[in-house]
């Protein structure tokens, strides 16, 4: 149940690594348009894997059986989210963790182990395709998406490394904390919820992966946390329909 997590962090590490690497070798080369070059195939890259998200999400979504049960969760989970406003208050709790801890100890060449470590954590957990792909390992043993999110993150942190140093590495524990707790407490209800009801919590989590897909192209800006209570409601709807 928690092989996604463990190669989703350990992606994280060779990113960073790689990272760091690339930015000592900066030290020793002329400069030129290397930058600009990183840069587009970062950008291209990242836009192939997000299609890979869109296809895993529209494969995902073809397990549910009853669509009624589907818009019903979407419906009310994006009430209960929009009313708890899910987005902001992560927004605002990443941004409290980065406040706290803006004056921790700071490495050799200036920069903040602590900025490191807590803004990679911070984009790598605080998102949907984080609990969503984490729930799915823990219900399903379906890694595909957390597979999908380490290349992503994997990308990702070689860009933060190569600028924020080695705290980049150590969000890899949080990450595996993380995602692998919710891996674990899905996988102990996981008996008791039934093959029809993970089918539907499968299909509407896809349809939030489908959303994050359309983000990662810039095709929209969905504020994917707000829907993810819709995740759970599977196991109530499931009783009456």
């Amino acid at each position: 149940m928690l092989t996604g997590s463990i190669v989703n962090a350990l992606s994280i590490v060779a990113g960073s690594l790689v990272g760091m690497l690339l930015n000592w070798l900066a030290g020793y080369l002329p400069g030129s348009d290397e930058g600009q070059m990183a840069q587009r195939l970062q950008d291209i890259v990242m836009k192939g894997v997000a299609l890979c998200v869109l296809y895993i999400g529209i494969d995902g979504c073809l397990e549910g059986k009853n669509t009624l049960i589907t818009i019903l969760s979407m419906v009310l989970g994006a009430i209960i989210g929009e009313v708890l406003n899910l987005d902001i208050r992560m927004q605002h709790l990443g941004d409290w963790v980065q406040v706290k801890t803006a004056r921790l100890v700071r490495d050799k060449d200036g920069s903040s182990v602590s900025e490191g470590f807590v803004s990679a954590s911070l984009l790598f957990c605080v998102g949907a395709m984080a609990i969503v792909g984490a729930l799915q390992d823990g219900l399903t043993g379906d890694h595909t998406t957390l597979f999908a999110k380490s290349l992503l993150d994997g990308i990702s942190s070689i860009v933060f490394a190569s600028s924020l140093g080695i705290g980049v590495t150590f969000s890899a524990a949080a990450v595996l904390v993380y995602q692998g707790l919710i891996a674990v407490l899905a996988s102990l209800i996981s008996p008791f919820l039934g093959a029809d009801v993970i089918a539907e919590m499968t299909c509407v989590g896809s349809l939030l992966i489908v959303a994050l897909a359309l983000n990662l192209l810039g095709v929209t800006k969905i504020k994917v946390m707000n829907l993810v209570p819709a995740c759970l409601l599977p196991i109530v709807l499931c009783l009456f329909m």
